[in-house]
């Protein structure tokens, strides 16, 4: 195929080049599984964004390294599916919902059900669009046929069989329990829902006084509106000071009820005062102790967090203005004697930023521990799910072995409505996949499910699953790899895999890469608070695609947080830039040459074997690399090969031939420096897929789009060590040869007396062999190579492995003005040792400066000192 008619403008222009590119891969359906069943699957499911706004840079780089890994396998020869779909995120996209509607001055209760789901669903039509848009600028290589959403027929048909599956097996249960609710959203939140905060508080001391009038008993409390829940105190049955009192009474403050004083293990005697205030509706702890002790639990406050009709004279307020009105009344009446400063750990609602309220609840929870039993046990087999880096293994089965049972009812709208039905007369539980037959005697559960509940059925329920014939799920599952940050691996990660073992008996996923946040270039995170987040779409505006999925993949190894930092995405702009200058100038000397007059036959030069022998090793290494996810790495060696090996040196050294006359060289350099490219563009194509394929384009090519092209192979017929060992001698050569000349500020164009004294016949050989590469890359004035040379002139010598350089001082500097310059660097350096050594002896300076000023001091004081040593020896070399 000839592609002499498509020429590469004369500037790197991401915008221009990315631009239309993904359209016509769309249009192409490269993304697309083909079910072909002479391939091998390989399954990617993308971690599905919530439709609450748009994309951020941790999703950039959480789906570039999905990209790479899907472009690559598909390159590889295998049948890939990258599934994309989106989460609908309950309560936040609720929230959303009604924060737009509070902005029209409505709530969700002046549209009802119904018409509010409308709006749902009109705001997730707006948002998935915008997600897809930041898809498509970064390129991603997504399979939209099979475009999924959690709350779309199939997948909800799902969630309904795992609800009725688990409820019938006794997993899904409804009960009374102490839950976080967040008073705000008005719903439950599930313990990773909530994240705690250091509050600066107080204790607040009070006494009980025994029903007898023998006494009181002293405890001390952080929530004071909450005793008015109280229904025990309870002290530790081995402490002496109370063993008296067990079994005695007290009188609740304020509202005057008889409460026991109860004997159990769980008091801390060290803790206070020893003995605690017992709340059975508003303390997981106290519930847990009530059930014990057959304690009531009283609720006192509202779903809103206002104090309900069990408050008494607090009813209708606020908690937080319940607590200081109570405080001021158990003052008044001598009860509460002393109040300390207590800096604690408060939860706050993940979503609403509001007070989490431990609160009495009937709420749906699934048993927990036979299927984290199950998670646990996979772990120990050579089946189990491979974490990389394997050190999140540990994280994640210590989250499954200090398990709690899962709350995944919510008081939302928007989300999987629990498939539970209400007998209106007899209170019977009806729990199916559909309602029951005389609907009109049942009432649905108002509740939704838990967001995870659904997502954790993402990597089968996305393919067809509880249809076990359906011919995704078939081919594509288990999946191959799930790539996501260490912040849900106990979200998400875990409850996949139990799922995934529940109800397939299979691991979701045989790996799971784990990469960290994205930081600010201070190491901080990024938020809105801080005002230091970056859009990605601002970055590739300015930037391009390519440059930031470059930055982001290879700017650090697996598991770590990764700063974002301009700079080094401009510096990998640079390096596009490079990429483009270079395979301009290659396909301006291609002649029009096309694939099938490639030809590998006639002599090569030793640059030729050497960058083919390069380009083995590549490929080697990026090969393996990419399989371990090494990708920092995999961008080390490809930025290496690509800069220097390839324009620096290769591309430099095949102007020789293209430039000259022998027509046979120029077909093989030609044709080496065709393949060459042809197969660092496929190399590079997972992580610059735009650019790559733009160039590939030009090149003579076989196939439609690179992203269908064989992924580079190891030819071993074209490696040739002793030509790179050859090669390695002459670069070495011209390298050392460049230093000595910066040194004594000898710019190229200057011509010098070289001499080369060969380590024995073979390199010497070799030497001569390559004399046109040193005549042209060292411009000497004379060049001679032997086995010994003899001179007793002044010279600059280097040692390279192989062979010793000499380059005579007098072609190569101008004696007095070198010694003159020389001189007058010398006193810039004694003035400068001069200040600094003043300033190291002065002891105000040393005792008031803080201590790094100091020592970049004495830093500085070295470099000069070192500088001085060279210079002195240099001038005391000539002058000899």
């Amino acid at each position: 195929m000839s592609n002499q008619e498509i020429n590469l403008s004369t500037k790197y222009d991401p915008q221009s080049v990315e631009q239309n590119r993904y359209e016509w891969w769309l249009q192409g359906k490269f993304f697309e599984a083909e079910n072909n069943p002479d391939k091998k699957p390989y399954t990617i499911v993308i971690p599905p964004p919530n439709v609450t706004g748009k994309l951020h840079l941790g999703h950039a780089w959480d789906t570039t390294l999905q990209d790479i890994l899907t472009r690559m396998k598909r390159m590889q020869g295998y049948d890939v599916l990258w599934l994309p779909g989106m989460d609908h995120a309950g309560i936040a996209t609720q929230a959303k919902v009604e924060e737009k509607l509070r902005e029209e001055g409505k709530s969700r209760y002046d549209l009802g059900r119904e018409k509010f789901l409308e709006k749902a669903w009109e705001w997730k039509q707006e948002y998935a669009d915008f997600i897809r848009k930041q898809w498509a600028k970064l390129g991603l290589g997504l399979d939209y046929s099979r475009e999924r959403f959690t709350l779309d027929e199939g997948l909800s048909k799902a969630v309904r069989e795992v609800f009725v599956k688990l409820y019938e097996k006794g997993l899904i249960y409804r009960g009374e329990y102490i839950i976080n609710w967040d008073p705000q959203t008005k719903t439950a939140l599930s313990d990773i829902e909530v994240i705690y905060k250091d509050v600066q508080g107080a204790f607040y001391h009070m006494r009980y006084p025994l029903t007898d009038g023998t006494g009181s008993i002293e405890i001390a409390t952080t929530r004071p509106e909450t005793m008015l829940g109280d229904t025990a105190v309870a002290v530790h049955p081995d402490d002496e000071r109370y063993k008296h009192l067990i079994g005695k009474m007290v009188k609740l403050p304020i509202v005057g009820r008889e409460i026991p004083i109860v004997a159990d293990d769980y008091v801390d005697m060290e803790f206070g005062s020893g003995a605690v205030k017992i709340t059975p509706a508003h303390d997981p702890n106290d519930f847990e102790l009530g059930n014990r002790h057959g304690l009531e639990r009283v609720l006192v406050m509202n779903e809103d967090g206002t104090m309900n009709k069990l408050a008494g004279k607090y009813e209708g307020m606020d908690r937080f203005e319940c607590r200081k009105q109570i405080v001021k009344d158990l003052e008044e009446q001598g009860v509460l004697f002393k109040i300390e400063d207590h800096l604690h750990s408060v939860g706050h609602s993940e979503r609403s930023g509001a007070v989490v309220e431990p609160y009495l609840s009937t709420q749906w929870f699934v048993k927990m521990q036979p299927l984290a039993d199950r998670a646990i046990e996979l772990q120990k087999g050579d089946g189990k799910v491979n974490f990389v880096p394997d050190r999140f293994e540990k994280t994640y089965l210590h989250w499954l072995e200090n398990i709690r049972d899962w709350c995944i009812s919510r008081q939302l709208w928007w989300g999987h409505r629990i498939p539970a039905w209400y007998h209106k007369e007899t209170g019977e539980v009806y729990v199916g996949h559909e309602a029951p037959a005389d609907l009109e005697n049942w009432k649905q559960d108002e509740d939704v499910l838990d967001t995870w509940f659904s997502s954790a059925l993402w990597p089968f329920s996305t393919l067809g699953w509880p249809d076990e014939n359906a011919n995704d799920y078939k081919r594509f599952y288990p999946t191959d790899c799930l790539v996501t940050g260490y912040d849900i691996i106990f979200f998400w990660v875990s409850r996949m895999i139990f799922q995934g073992l529940e109800f397939t008996d299979k691991r979701p996923f045989n790996d799971v890469l784990i990469h960290g946040l994205v930081r600010d270039a201070e190491g901080r995170k990024m938020s809105k608070s801080l005002g230091n987040g970056v859009d990605p779409m601002d970055v590739i505006e300015k930037y391009g695609a390519d440059s930031l999925r470059y930055f982001l993949s290879t700017g650090s190894s697996p598991g770590q947080d990764l700063r974002f930092v301009w700079e080094k995405v401009e510096s990998t702009w640079n390096f596009a830039n490079k990429i483009w200058n270079a395979s301009r100038f290659a396909l301006m000397n291609m002649n029009g040459i096309t694939y099938e007059e490639l030809d590998f036959s006639g002599e090569k030069s030793v640059a030729d074997k050497w960058i083919l022998t390069r380009l083995n090793e590549t490929i080697e290494s990026v090969t393996k690399m990419a399989d371990k996810y090494e990708f920092g790495e995999v961008g080390r060696v490809l930025y290496n090969f690509i800069w220097d090996d390839v324009c620096d040196w290769y591309i430099e050294m095949a102007k020789l031939p293209l430039y000259g006359e022998d027509e046979d060289a120029k077909k093989t350099t030609r044709s080496v420096l065709a393949y060459v490219l042809d197969n660092t563009m496929r190399l590079l194509h997972p992580f610059m897929p735009f650019i790559t394929e733009e160039i590939w384009q030009a090149l003579p090519h076989q196939g439609e789009s690179i992203t269908v092209a064989k992924w580079p192979e190891v030819r071993s017929e074209v490696t040739d060590e002793a030509a790179a060992e050859e090669m390695k001698l002459l670069v070495d050569i011209i390298r050392a040869v460049r230093n000595i000349r910066a040194e004594v500020n000898t710019p190229m164009s200057k011509q010098i007396k070289l001499n080369i004294k060969a380590k024995n016949q073979d390199v010497l050989v070799n030497l001569e062999k390559n004399r046109h590469y040193l005549e042209r890359f060292c411009n000497p004035s004379e060049l001679t190579i032997a086995l010994e040379i003899s001179t007793d002139e002044k010279a600059m010598t280097a040692v390279v492995t192989g062979a010793e350089l000499s380059l005579p001082l007098e072609g190569l500097i101008n004696m007095e003005e070198e010694i003159a310059r020389l001189e007058k660097e010398l006193e810039k350096l004694n003035a400068e040792v001069d200040r600094v050594q003043k300033k190291l002896a002065n002891e105000k300076f040393i005792s008031k400066a803080p201590a790094n000023v100091v020592e970049e001091e004495r830093k500085k004081e070295q470099d000069y000192l070192e500088k001085r040593a060279t210079v002195e020896a240099r001038i005391k070399e000539l002058k000899n």
